[in-house]
């Protein structure tokens, strides 16, 4: 079951090919980063002579369980796997060789290619020319990283053009396997393999299958024809699961049809410029593109030059952008049928959602939120479910739903300071809420306070404040508590009980004892400064 959602997830990376990034052995933190940036940066390669264009998506960490679910959407397969290691002695170096093939085995059955990038290692071994291995004299003297990428990134798209065009072609005569997920291969045992509802089964869902590889191909047409096919034959079946998906396939092309520029945001938009289809457009140089020499012509079996396929149904096949949500509706409704498929669902809400936003279609955007708050994974970690609910936050604040995303950041920053985490993070706890003041219409500076107006819920302001006041006190910074207590009393007089305004005065009290001297300006944990509240203002409790 797969079971690690990606909250990151936006329609356009169902053209992408998956690359995971590993260290090998003891390699320093910071140099791996260094050598795992410029790699990714090579995110977008074009195809010569034609108008297609590769998109990569690097992963440092991707749980092998999800790569179980590549057959049912081929973005989720790891198809490339590049590996970073240290090794300075000729004699380390069969055993580091041998580590190698080690971390291949783990994704074995996917990956389309493999390499690996040796550092510190001289001398006769590093002279010999391969093509699987790199060696480089330090982290500092590599400049070939880049191009060895662009050649890696050349060798997947030539594997992943074969299969397109093996599995594209029909050979009759020949039966077409059963494409499954893992949890339905024990339900399909003993099935009359001969029967016709068997065969078009089979047929939509490899359908299916090959509309994924166009589209990781760079030929979004034939996708869009792919996928329209698989509905009608899977929906004939009723395979709801693999239906969905097939509709998803639709929503993820159309979506890169119709917006370009991605739909990732500030988070995620990892592309310039998408690959448009005119040819004007597919000729004009994509900032940020490398111009890769990969030949499509020495690939396509029929003789038919791959680009004429963009003419094929350019306008019937692509989903309006209000076809789009419909279709993501109901792709979702049939995901829903499958426990096992719970961060399929997900994923697919908070794409919609990213749609949604760029539509400028707020409430319809909550709905699919909604949904993705009450999908039920597995028992999630304390860090996942910070996570979770900060990303919740970030896409209530895009469709401006402003409160909503400020109660979700705040559960997350209770999440920080969770009695189950060994070191509560009291800071980030802190941090967190300081960012849901606004969605509550609270602002820390007493001058936006005027007599008799009042803005916002009162009741979930003062538990904020006492709320930012606790982390305070945990974070060891008395002073910090004595400003938001001060404040919580010049502010809030109004509706704190007798009894809470004493309690109040108490420890602004015993915390003010605790502070060093004067009262000077408050510097925050992100460096924010907060004028301390002038004690003349305060009212006097009798």
């Amino acid at each position: 079951k797969m079971s690690v959602p990606d909250y990151m997830q936006c329609a356009e990376d169902h053209q992408t090919l998956l690359v995971v990034v590993q260290p090998i052995g003891i390699v320093p933190e910071e140099s791996f980063f260094r050598i795992y940036k410029r790699i990714s940066a090579v995110s977008q390669v074009n195809v010569r002579d034609s108008q297609r264009v590769l998109y990569i998506r690097y992963r440092h960490h991707y749980p092998p369980e999800n790569n179980e679910w590549g057959d049912f959407q081929t973005h989720r397969k790891v198809v490339g796997l590049i590996t970073i290691t240290d090794c300075s002695s000729a004699k380390d170096w069969p055993q580091t060789f041998e580590k190698f093939h080690l971390q291949k085995e783990m994704y074995g059955s996917t990956l389309y290619d493999s390499r690996l990038f040796v550092f510190g290692l001289q001398g006769e071994i590093a002279e010999q020319p391969r093509t699987d291995v790199a060696f480089y004299p330090s982290y500092d003297e590599c400049e070939t990283v880049e191009k060895r990428i662009e050649d890696f990134i050349e060798s997947l798209f030539i594997v992943l053009e074969s299969k397109r065009l093996d599995r594209a072609t029909d050979k009759s005569g020949d039966k077409i396997p059963l494409l499954c997920v893992p949890f339905e291969k024990k339900d399909f045992v003993g099935l009359d393999t001969d029967s016709r509802h068997y065969k078009k089964r089979c047929q939509g869902r490899m359908r299916k299958h090959v509309g994924d590889l166009c589209l990781q191909a760079g030929m979004l047409q034939d996708s869009l024809v792919h996928y329209h096919m698989a509905v009608e034959l899977l929906r004939s079946v009723n395979d709801f699961l693999w239906l969905g998906a097939a509709l998803e396939g639709l929503c993820s092309a159309s979506v890169i049809y119709h917006y370009p520029g991605g739909t990732g945001g500030k988070v995620g938009s990892r592309r310039a410029q998408g690959s448009s289809l005119s040819a004007e457009a597919g000729n004009r140089h994509r900032p940020g593109a490398q111009e890769v020499l990969i030949d499509p012509g020495a690939l396509t079996s029929n003789g038919i030059n791959a680009d004429t396929s963009a003419e094929i149904g350019r306008a019937k096949n692509c989903l309006s952008p209000e076809d789009i949500i419909d279709k993501y509706k109901e792709a979702i409704s049939y995901y829903g049928k499958y426990k096992n498929a719970g961060v399929i669902e997900l994923e697919a809400c908070v794409k919609a959602v990213r749609v949604l936003a760029i539509q400028k279609r707020s409430m319809e955007a909550s709905e699919f939120l909604q949904n993705a708050v009450y999908i039920n994974l597995r028992q999630l970690s304390e860090e996942e479910k910070i996570q979770r609910y900060s990303i919740l936050s970030e896409l209530y604040e895009r469709i401006g739903f402003h409160r909503k995303s400020a109660f979700f950041k705040r559960i997350a920053a209770m999440q920080c300071a969770a009695p189950s985490i060994p070191e509560p993070g009291w800071r980030a706890c802190y941090k967190l809420l300081l960012e849901t003041l606004p969605g509550y219409s609270l602002s820390l500076d007493p001058k936006d306070f005027s007599k008799g107006t009042h803005r916002g819920w009162a009741a979930v302001q003062m538990r904020l404040l006492h709320e930012l006041v606790y982390a305070s006190r945990r974070m060891g910074n008395p002073a910090l508590c004595v400003r938001h207590l001060s404040f919580l009393l010049q502010t809030m007089l109004d509706f704190l009980s007798d009894q809470e305004k004493k309690d109040v005065t108490q420890s602004l009290e015993s915390y003010t004892a605790k502070c060093p001297g004067t009262m000077e300006f408050i510097t925050l944990p992100d460096g924010l400064k907060l004028p301390p509240v002038p004690f003349t203002k305060l009212p006097i409790v009798r």
